[in-house]
């Protein structure tokens, strides 16, 4: 081994690092892709919302290993050509299809700036993990939350909730479970939450070990808020069948339809059962941020847990979820660990008692607080509680327009920023497919397709701070127009 190390060496020569050897040539390159990105951001209403990469460009990415280096410069011109033309969209003032965050020009050059420092952010002593325990106070400001409450950065709100689920079960079981797990708890764990709540709820409870078949899901009203008479039976039938219920999942803003459970109550419930109360609010959480919101999911504060994504109403580059917890110490027993290598230290760079690694599953972890420590300082929770009820609004101005409208008909109530309707009289919802997929191909606007009983509908999600009400006509012009294209080829086709 120690020979071809050798031989390696000699081939190259003498012993080298990876950074450039023209350091000014590579600034000048550097900048070259900053002023692209740049003017990407600046002209993308002049672009297509969304276009397929063609097969010619798609081959390219189906190259063997390289084995030897290439120009920064290439590379550069490889990404403009092959692979910025063909992004999914949401940065587009029309992309509506699904809660995507639309990104900031200041948070990508603090992406850049965490990137260049490179740190690893699963503990130890430095300034990076400062910046996420302010992120946490700030949190704990904004939520009602004790000073003292902890929380933690993971990809998204999908990881929060599975987190959520490994706490809840360390609340219910102790801190014992994690060694002895739990073919030991004294009854099977059993968990609540709405018909309308996210899908990674299931997951979790499935990656826990709980089993997703003991994830109730309970019936919803008119409104698409969790029926807490419901709620009610379904526990006092578990209890009396032998099972432990630990844990109710609240929705702030569901997927489907932007519906808010009654939170306060829900609070009321679990404190009285001695339930631990979950928040799902991965975007209708940072209604606290606006004054006119912040009354639809009163009852937040009382939570002792809450997951909600950084990355989508407060367009933090992606990915920036993150995990609150109003119990610190529970928090704690549920991940920390004795390993040696996470030893701790009096003095020094291993010294802090707490570290991230110590909240989350992750132990590698990158400084994503950086981007939202920007977000929340360039803007403003002023700024920011604004621009999410902005898209409030144009979600209200978009429902007016649908229910004015000869040939579309609204499938729910439009809550906070989400809209669903629905083609008049396609009981199948096969035009409002073709509707989707033929606002995709056009590049005019991208909606989505998701089911209200059993029915395929169109969903527009305004999450997007570019997004103006005039836009909203020009969306109803195409889909009107796409809609009577549909109708017509389907006549000619009897």
């Amino acid at each position: 081994m120690s020979h071809e190390l050798d031989n390696e060496a000699a081939s190259f020569g003498a012993e080298r690092d990876l950074d450039p050897q023209d350091w000014d040539q590579f600034s000048k390159e550097a900048h070259r892709g900053l002023d692209l990105m740049i003017d990407y951001l600046r002209r993308v209403r002049s672009r297509k919302v969304w276009q397929p990469a063609p097969d010619s460009v798609r081959e390219r990415f189906r190259a063997s290993l390289p084995h030897e280096g290439r120009p920064l410069a290439s590379l550069i011109d490889e990404f403009a050509d092959s692979m910025l033309p063909y992004a999914n969209g949401n940065l587009h003032p029309l992309f509506m299809g699904w809660v995507h965050g639309a990104g900031t020009p200041v948070g990508m050059v603090a992406e850049m700036f965490a990137a260049g420092m490179n740190a690893n952010c699963g503990g130890r002593d430095h300034i990076a993990i400062e910046v996420e325990k302010e992120i946490v106070l700030w949190l704990s400001e904004a939520f009602e939350f004790p000073r003292e409450a902890s929380g933690v950065f993971v990809t998204g709100t999908s990881m929060a909730n599975l987190v959520a689920a490994v706490v809840a079960r360390t609340g219910a079981l102790g801190e014992p479970i994690r060694r002895s797990g739990l073919r030991q708890a004294q009854g099977q764990l059993v968990g609540y939450a709405s018909q309308e709540a996210h899908g990674s709820i299931e997951r979790a409870f499935e990656i826990v070990g709980i089993g997703s078949a003991y994830l109730r899901r309970i019936p919803v009203d008119a409104g698409r808020s969790m029926k807490i008479d419901a709620l009610s039976a379904a526990i006092a039938k578990d209890r009396a069948e032998g099972l432990v219920p630990f844990l109710v999942v609240g929705s702030a803003g569901t997927v489907n339809t932007g519906a808010i459970d009654e939170l306060d109550a829900l609070a009321d419930f679990c404190a009285k059962e001695d339930l631990w109360f979950h928040i799902d609010g991965a975007f209708g959480a940072l209604c606290v941020l606006s004054p006119a919101l912040k009354p639809l999911v009163k009852g937040i504060e009382r939570a002792d847990s809450i997951a909600l994504d950084f990355h989508k109403w407060l367009h933090v580059p992606y990915d920036a979820g993150f995990f609150l917890c109003r119990h610190p110490q529970i928090h704690r027993e549920t991940f920390m660990s004795t390993a040696a290598y996470l030893a701790r230290a009096p003095r020094g760079l291993a010294a802090a008692d707490i570290w991230p690694c110590d909240l989350g599953p992750d132990l590698s972890r990158g400084f994503r607080a950086l981007k939202t420590w920007f977000t929340f300082q360039a803007y403003g929770t002023e700024r920011l509680g604004a621009a999410i009820a902005q898209t409030c609004r144009i979600a209200k101005h978009l429902e007016a327009l649908i229910a004015g409208s000869e040939l579309f008909e609204l499938r729910a109530k439009v809550r906070l920023n989400i809209v669903c309707f629905s083609v008049k009289g396609d009981e199948t919802g096969e035009i409002n497919r073709e509707l989707v997929m033929d606002l995709h191909e056009s590049g005019i606007a991208a909606p989505s397709i998701t089911r209200l009983e059993g029915r395929p509908v169109i969903r527009a999600a305004i999450v997007n701070h570019r997004t103006r009400a005039a836009d909203m006509e020009t969306f109803v012009a195409a889909a009107e127009a796409s809609a009577r294209r549909i109708r017509a080829r389907a006549r000619e086709r009897m």
